[in-house]
């Protein structure tokens, strides 16, 4: 079989699974150059050949250059990151089901979110009328849009990855540090999050909700691992409310066993708008989560969150919510913190993980190859 990955972009982050996609397939991979805010991977890392093309990307569409020509190459399989806007994925599907219908497709996608209206669930199921299947990132989503008709044999939850060998090498040597005692003076509970500070993540209602629960009487600390464009806001915030010695700025910060070793330490993780790759960062590396319950809205990796088990959900938008939710994990599962920390392994080392997508792949793809 002869593979051709046609991806929007080459996250650094998807490096790990590019590599087994690489080594287990006779694969190709085609990348759009539009890469964001996302560090790119290093393409060295590939022995199939690597294209780069220029991907125009709008508000409302996208295209990808040069897709169409790829029809006519010796490829007898296609994995497309696709979605409704991207036009060209479009105009390749159809000249595919019209004069190519012995190539096969599949669609790597976020699938259904459940905000979508009528016209939009319509071209879904269109889509995958012309699909012979298509890799979805949560089973959410896999559960949405078999309830909307899209058939489930065609359907295959594929879930995230970051770079799990790596960080599990990492994981095995951990162990309980002084590294919040010994900068915020003090045992209280610590808060923990990294990633990018952008407005998406609504930190003003952490910010809020560390306040309310200091006039409570509750004090917590709370360090951030990131930098971004919010943070001028953020310590402006934190002045405003005065809440500045409990806030930790740490920054932005590449040595993954440091990042591994404040995660570790840190009681809970809290991402009050959209938790992203962020939940599966965290729980790598034992750390429950609290994040909020629109699901419409969230990101696919909130779903490694078992609720009361490795993390739960509070009201979204509501920075009251958050510190009564906040307020009820220290005081009933601080007791069981290493039974917390395993099951946040377990989820992660079963399904979350390039191994398990891999091994999904390999299931789908040389399955159904005649």
């Amino acid at each position: 079989m002869k593979l051709l990955l046609l991806g929007n972009k080459a996250a650094h982050y998807r490096a790990t699974i590019y590599q087994l996609i690489d080594k287990t397939f006779d694969c190709d991979f085609y990348f759009g150059d539009s890469i964001g805010a996302n560090k790119r991977m290093d393409y060295s890392l590939l022995s199939g050949k690597v294209t780069e093309v220029h991907c125009l990307s709008l508000p409302k569409i996208e295209y990808q250059k040069g897709v169409i020509r790829l029809l006519r190459e010796d490829y007898d399989t296609y994995i497309v990151y696709s979605g409704i806007r991207c036009i060209s994925s479009w105009f390749f599907l159809i000249i595919r089901k019209l004069f190519y219908p012995r190539k096969r497709v599949f669609a790597w996608t976020h699938g259904l979110l459940g905000k979508e209206g009528r016209g939009k669930r319509w071209l879904y199921k269109f889509m995958f009328s012309m699909l012979n299947g298509g890799f979805i990132y949560n089973e959410r989503s896999t559960r949405l849009m078999i309830e909307d008709g899209i058939p489930g044999s065609k359907l295959h939850t594929i879930y995230n990855s970051l770079d799990y060998d790596a960080q599990f090498k990492i994981r095995q040597a951990l162990r309980q540090t002084n590294i919040y005692p010994n900068h915020f003076h003090n045992s209280n509970h610590n808060i923990v999050f990294i990633g990018r500070l952008t407005a998406v993540k609504r930190f003003d209602l952490l910010l809020d909700a560390v306040r309310i629960l200091k006039n409570r009487g509750e004090i917590v600390n709370v360090t951030f691992i990131g930098d971004g464009v919010e943070r001028g806001f953020m310590e402006q915030r934190v002045d405003f409310l005065g809440i500045r010695d409990q806030i930790w700025f740490y920054g932005a910060c590449y040595d993954e066993i440091t990042n591994a070793e404040l995660i570790f330490n840190a009681d809970l993780c809290v991402s009050p708008g959209n938790i992203g790759l962020t939940a599966i960062h965290v729980h790598m590396f034992g750390c429950p989560i609290v994040t909020n319950n629109d699901f419409n809205h969230q990101m696919p990796e909130f779903e490694v969150i078992q609720e009361g088990k490795t993390g739960t959900f509070f009201m979204a938008g509501n920075s009251r919510s958050l510190a009564d939710t906040i307020s009820e994990w220290f005081d009933t599962h601080l007791s069981d913190r290493d039974d917390i920390r395993s099951n946040c392994y377990h989820v992660i080392d079963e399904k979350w993980n390039p191994h398990n997508q891999i091994r999904i792949l390999k299931d789908v793809l040389l399955k159904n190859f005649e």
